[in-house]
């Protein structure tokens, strides 16, 4: 399997990050933690840290420490990380009751998180934990830093909970979350993610972001995530009919990796301490019905079509219940980030960068 096209679509999308005008010398020499390194998200903040120094952004490159639960399958699942001497993958288990040992950072970049609802269902403890005492444990280790510089919070849109109606959804439009339910590991663990933010910030003074991502898509999301948007993709790659087991009429706001990214980059270079902002692109709303016929549409050679298909949804997965998701991101634009890509192009860009993948294909 060769991961060339792949690794040349992270290669110009870290290049569309760093030309962001963005005050990247802030990064120069610094050494960052990211956490989530070998997932999707995690794995663009990495790249796009690493590759600051080659494109010119710092005069100094960026020491990254990857937090891995298994330092040596790291070396091979993050080949391309690992391959620069800048970064340094570390063994750690973020549903350890414990502080990691680190050393001295300056930065922490906390994107490790079980997004996909495949995983409320079947590991619900797995999915809270690394938002709650996950992220208490890296507060503590950026407040023990000589000189703590930032802490990023990837959260997610699931903080807003059942907001009535289907209103755009700005920072402060927050509905309830039933916590007797299995799906609140997420919404909730996020939610208590964010306030020990906001509660390192006010008592021990660390300087803490937090970002909330809609709905992003790119490069590197793997073929068992569960979302529907995913599963599209895979269906594509294969040569598959997209089977649809819902009217499709769900509303979402699709964001490019590389857009996401450079919103957050913004945000812990160019934000508030201790505010949240939204990070996705409201002019990329799609029904998931238009997003299925969007994606065969990209591909008519492929003859592929679009099949509705009343079925119960795979063991663990519980769907979400909102009919809308779009944000306001007029608080992230006020600090100077807009999205350049469209869904037409973020989409072929990310099935392209997968088409030489034989994993992806049936004989």
């Amino acid at each position: 399997m060769t991961l060339a096209r792949m690794q040349a679509t992270w290669e110009a999308d870290v290049a569309a990050i760093a030309a962001r005008d963005l005050p990247w010398h802030q990064l120069s020499g610094a050494r960052v933690l990211v956490t989530g390194a070998g997932g999707f998200l995690g794995g663009y903040l990495a790249r796009t840290l690493l590759g600051l120094h080659a494109l010119g952004k710092v005069a100094a490159p960026v020491q990254v420490v990857g937090l891995v639960r298994n330092a040596a399958r790291a070396q091979t699942s993050l080949a391309d990380l690992a391959a620069s001497p800048h970064f340094t993958p570390l063994a750690w288990d973020l549903n350890t009751i414990g502080v990691p040992d680190v050393g001295d950072i300056d930065y922490v970049l906390h994107a490790a998180s079980q997004a996909s609802p495949r995983f409320y269902g079947s590991d619900p403890v797995g999915t809270l934990l690394p938002n709650t005492i996950g992220t208490a444990a890296l507060l503590e280790a950026l407040r023990r830093a000589k000189t703590p510089k930032g802490f990023l919070f990837v959260s997610s849109s699931e903080v807003y909970g059942a907001v009535a109606g289907d209103a755009t959804l700005a920072e402060t439009s927050y509905g309830s979350v039933d916590p007797a339910t299995v799906r609140a590991c997420y919404a909730e663990s996020k939610r208590m993610g964010e306030t020990m933010c906001l509660a390192w910030h006010q008592q021990y003074g660390i300087p803490t972001f937090i970002v909330r991502p809609f709905h992003t898509y790119g490069p590197g999301l793997q073929a068992n995530d569960g979302r529907v948007f995913a599963d599209f993709v895979f269906n594509v790659l294969r040569g598959e009919n997209i089977v649809m087991h819902s009217d499709g009429s769900a509303r979402r706001a699709f964001c490019y990796a590389s857009d996401a990214i450079a919103g957050f980059f913004s945000v812990l270079l160019k934000g508030t301490p201790a505010q949240a902002y939204n990070v996705a692109n409201p002019a990329g709303e799609l029904s998931v019905l238009e997003l299925a016929e969007l994606l065969v549409g990209l591909y008519p050679e492929k003859r592929l079509k679009v099949d509705r298909v009343h079925a119960p949804d795979s063991p663990g997965y519980i769907p979400s219940a909102y009919s809308r998701l779009v944000p306001d991101v007029a608080r992230l634009s006020a600090i100077g980030w807009s999205a350049q890509l469209p869904p037409a192009i973020g989409f072929r860009r990310m099935i392209g960068a997968y088409a030489d993948e034989v994993y992806f294909r049936r004989n």
